[in-house]
């Protein structure tokens, strides 16, 4: 089979070139004025492009309201698989087809439906274009994407311009112009795109965010979010990243390719683009030592890696100023020897939380005032239970099999129940451009010697306005008929 192209430079460079012409050529009269000490402080001024004669923003646009939700499958590798599988157990949705440019992997995903006693979906592949024909299909009203990152864009706009709505995994896209281009074509097709954020619906984050909007932890000051994921041995793996696309990745650049997994979660507690935003980035990396060491430990000399250098610095963190004054540091690393961690912390004027540290069966830490004092930690199990989100509740026996702990379950039953059912999503392209320009905005600030750079304001203005994410209410998956 072909390997994967080369990276174009403008995605390595994260759409740097781009943003500078968007700052010095366009007119910011539609963004909200920075304060001072956020974005009027940047290496550059974040500006919108403005919209064209009839586009209108996407937010609080429902879906349309379908009897049966019908999915088509963009990549079945690893995740595809998986996920096409978790997406046909959803009550009123089937997969009613998937591509990948392996036609074994096609029918791989369909023999495993159809032993599943799943209707046995349409099989496109054989070559990079196969996912276009899938496109053009009608019985398709939501598209998942799941290739490699360097994909994530053309399929994501070509799923919109053909009419559907898409749900894309991490990242959307790599570039600002490609950020700028998702928000506007979402709102010139009137489809919605949404990044494939499993880990807001985990149990412990949407149960911080409950008591977060709840007001335990009084003022919110700062979070603390990002990947640590030991991925070492994965990425040496001549089977796991096909063509070896991730490990290459860290030959390209230095960026925070994926903090997102901790970062959407802090983002929503703290209601970015729901009466706060992003509003500056700064960004700092260590030297890329650790892919280096473990090849020299454990990979045969004669490997294709030997003759790769790596740029990407093991840890990359990006500090975030929000519009009303808070921090936010996102982290990534996947290059180090160390326990799983999305880090998952949020702090405030009363107390604070903290995850993956093993206080108790929910692997949390919390300390709140008046409830504890004495400078001593508490265990989480209690609160968990108190703020258990309703998706939990409703959905936890079920989701017990799904993967990822159970919040792929949650994200795709909930994503079916909002298209059945005509909700507003719960985040939308506003929310995940924003959670995935950290990957460009931390190549611009390391470029700059980990200065400031503006965060666009994808929103166009309209961050001001409080209005419902996460925190939905309680609702009944529509019946099946």
């Amino acid at each position: 089979m072909p390997e994967i192209p080369a990276v174009p430079r403008r995605l390595v460079l994260g759409g740097a070139l781009a943003t500078g012409a968007l700052a010095a050529g366009m007119g910011s009269a539609q963004a909200a004025p920075a304060k001072a000490g956020t974005a009027a402080t940047a290496l550059e001024a974040a500006a919108a492009p403005r919209r064209a004669r009839g586009q209108k923003s996407m937010i609080n646009v429902p879906y349309e309201g379908v009897q049966t939700v019908r999915v088509g499958v963009i990549g079945l590798g690893n995740r595809g698989h998986d996920m096409t599988v978790g997406w046909s157990v959803i009550p009123g949705c089937t997969v009613t087809a998937v591509c990948d440019i392996r036609p074994e992997r096609t029918k791989r995903t369909a023999d495993k439906l159809v032993a599943e006693g799943k209707p046995r979906p349409l099989e496109f592949g054989g070559t990079a274009d196969s996912y276009k024909e899938l496109l053009k299909r009608e019985d398709i009203d939501l598209v998942y994407i799941a290739t490699p990152w360097e994909f994530h864009y053309e399929q994501g706009k070509g799923a919109l311009l053909a009419g559907k709505h898409a749900a894309v995994e991490l990242p959307i896209a790599t570039g600002l112009d490609e950020l700028w281009d998702l928000v506007d074509t979402s709102e010139r097709t009137r489809k919605h795109l949404i990044l494939a954020e499993n880990c807001c619906y985990g149990r412990n984050e949407l149960a911080m965010l409950k008591m977060a909007h709840d007001g335990a932890f009084g003022e919110l000051t700062n979070g603390h979010g990002g990947y640590l994921h030991d991925l070492r041995e994965l990425l040496f793996s001549d089977t796991y990243y096909t063509d070896s696309w991730r490990r290459l990745w860290h030959t390209r650049s230095r960026a925070s390719f994926y903090p997102m997994h901790g970062l959407a979660p802090i983002a929503a507690a703290m209601d970015i683009n729901r009466g706060d935003r992003f509003a500056t980035l700064s960004a700092t990396a260590t030297e890329p030592k650790g892919l280096a060491d473990y090849r020299e430990r454990f990979v045969p000399k004669g490997h294709p890696s030997w003759k790769e250098t790596y740029v990407e610095g093991d840890l990359t963190t990006c500090l975030i100023k929000t519009e009303n004054g808070r921090l936010i540091r996102a982290e990534h690393d996947v290059s180090s020897p160390r326990p799983y961690s999305r880090i998952n912390t949020l702090a405030g004027s009363r107390g604070i939380f903290e995850d993956y540290t093993g206080t108790d069966e929910t692997g949390a830490r919390i300390y709140f005032e008046p409830d504890h004092s004495g400078h001593e930690w508490r265990g989480f199990a209690a609160y968990q239970k108190e703020y258990d989100h309703w998706l939990w509740v409703k959905n936890g026996e079920d989701a017990e099999n799904g993967g990822h702990g159970g919040m792929d379950y949650i994200m795709q039953w909930r994503i079916v129940q909002a298209m059945r059912a005509g909700l507003v999503p719960d985040f939308d392209v506003y929310d995940s451009a924003a959670w995935c320009s950290a990957v460009p905005l931390s190549v611009k600030s390391l470029e700059a010697g980990g200065r400031s750079v503006a965060v666009p304001d994808f929103t166009r203005g309209s961050w001001v306005g409080k209005r419902p994410g996460l925190d939905s209410k309680p609702l009944d998956m529509p019946p099946v008929r």
